[in-house]
């Protein structure tokens, strides 16, 4: 029996539903809409609705014509053609059967005419439960036993694992989002299959795989789903300094090894893939910059490395430039506010925000998050450190306009006044004006041509 939360769905699709069953088609409800309606109601986005049908695209176009707007046919030669009816957004696909060859990238592409292929060739069993719309009477199709599986909290395949995973090595890394999201467990086989198969993932596009990552990093907790990748060999296919963390002992923060920290900082920071990404990054150079001394293990400049480090992971991964510069900039700072309790001048206290610029936030969450030690005592006192620093810098803020912190003079203004063109010291003049203001708080336009003046006569002194 389908659960009444269905019903304004079906209400919705139905001049589509009854248009299709005029011309002789049949239409199904499928994919991530109906295992969430499933699970409750309010686990879905029903504005964007997954259908699957026996009509062939240009038949699924002639089928629409003139009820629906919008219509994309961007992915026609898939099977797909997008549309919207009101304010819900369909997508309508033929029936597939593809798998990929042996070597590919790409799936070949085939279609059919028979449901059964359609929920063979997908994922997992809980998103290859069907509700035929164009029946007497919505109809719940659950061939592969996807309910009994949401039930138990259980993720198979609907195919053996290794079939389905050998089809579309993808799967693999949508099993550990899918574990993390849902909380489930993995079939008996599945991880035999991932181990046996995790190689094919040298098949898929780097972006591909940074998509599947992105959105495992943005679950409420991807704990489960990080694990299973370290946990396998997936991991070393496209994160392998990841992987090696395990292998790391942390003294510091008293987790069996970095690796176990590391997951613990990634689930306390907030969902963005920003700050998760650097949460997931900002010890991976602590294997390369391991040493013991005198007092023991330390991991000396694993912030230096580690944004280098950064860089080329996310560089491989086809992430944009300007997200790859946050995210290593992120790694690179997230030590500099321990040296807080050396005790800061004003001046520190600009250079931290002034070098964290917009980033300001996120490293702070970072730095806090960063302390996962069981000693309560020990997390408020760096939860009041941290307060008392905000403070800090909102009082400075308040009294210098800190945030918008600039040289009184700028380039041009410099090289006119030195009689200078453009070169190298028109660059360290603009340096010193900074350091000046970071040192004293804001200075007049009349103050910083006298100093920058008395500068220049030094360093004319010094050639």
């Amino acid at each position: 029996m389908i659960p009444n939360r269905f019903a304004p769905t079906i209400r919705e699709l139905k001049p589509v539903v009854e248009r299709f069953a005029e011309r002789g088609f049949h239409l199904y409800l499928v994919g991530g809409i109906v295992r969430d309606l499933l699970l409750g109601p309010t686990t879905s986005d029903v504005s964007d609705v997954d259908l699957t049908t026996d009509a062939e695209p240009n038949e699924i176009l002639t089928t629409l014509a003139g009820m629906v707007h919008s219509i994309n046919r961007a992915g026609e030669r898939f099977g797909t053609i997008a549309c919207s009816l009101g304010s819900t957004r369909l997508e309508i696909t033929t029936h597939r059967a593809e798998a990929y060859a042996t070597t590919s990238r790409k799936p070949e592409v085939r279609f059919s005419t028979s449901l059964a292929d359609d929920l063979a060739r997908r994922d997992f069993t809980i998103n290859a439960i069907a509700i035929e719309l164009t029946a007497t009477e919505p109809l719940l199709i659950d061939p592969y036993n996807g309910v009994a599986d949401l039930v138990a909290r259980r993720l198979a395949t609907p195919l053996s694992a290794d079939i389905s995973f050998g089809e579309d090595p993808l799967r693999m890394l949508r099993a550990a989002r899918f574990i993390a999201r849902f909380d489930l467990t993995p079939a008996e086989g599945m991880i035999v299959a991932i181990e046996k198969l995790a190689p094919r993932l040298d098949i898929l596009s780097r972006e591909r795989i940074r998509d599947e990552l992105s959105r495992l990093l943005i679950l409420p907790d991807p704990t489960k789903g990080l694990q299973l990748l370290v946990d396998t060999p997936l991991a070393i296919n496209f994160l392998p300094a990841l992987a090696s963390l395990r292998l790391e002992q942390d003294p510091v923060h008293h987790h069996k090894d970095v690796l176990a920290h590391t997951i613990a900082v990634v689930q306390k920071c907030s969902p963005r893939l920003r700050l998760r990404l650097a949460a997931l990054l900002h010890d991976i150079a602590k294997p390369k910059t391991r040493a013991i001394g005198p007092d023991g293990v330390t991991f000396h400049f694993h912030d230096v490395v580690g944004a280098r480090m950064a860089t080329s992971i996310l560089t491989e991964l086809r992430y944009p430039k300007d997200f790859i510069g946050d995210v290593s900039k992120l790694v690179a700072l997230h030590l500099r506010f321990h040296g807080y309790d050396a005790g800061w001048t004003d001046s520190a206290v600009r250079r931290y925000v002034r070098d964290a610029g917009d980033l300001y936030e996120d490293l702070n969450e970072l730095t806090v998050c960063d302390a996962t030690t069981r000693n309560q005592y020990k997390l408020l006192a760096m939860a009041r450190r941290m307060d008392e620093f905000k403070l800090r810098v909102k009082r400075l803020q308040e009294a210098d306009a800190l945030a918008s912190l600039r040289p009184a003079l700028d380039g041009t203004e410099i090289m006119t006044l030195l009689q200078i063109p453009p070169s190298k010291p028109v660059g360290r003049a603009l340096a010193f004006l900074m350091e000046t203001e970071l040192e004293e708080g804001p200075i007049s336009k009349e103050e910083a041509i006298r100093r920058v003046l008395a500068w220049w006569e030094q360093q004319s002194h010094k050639l």
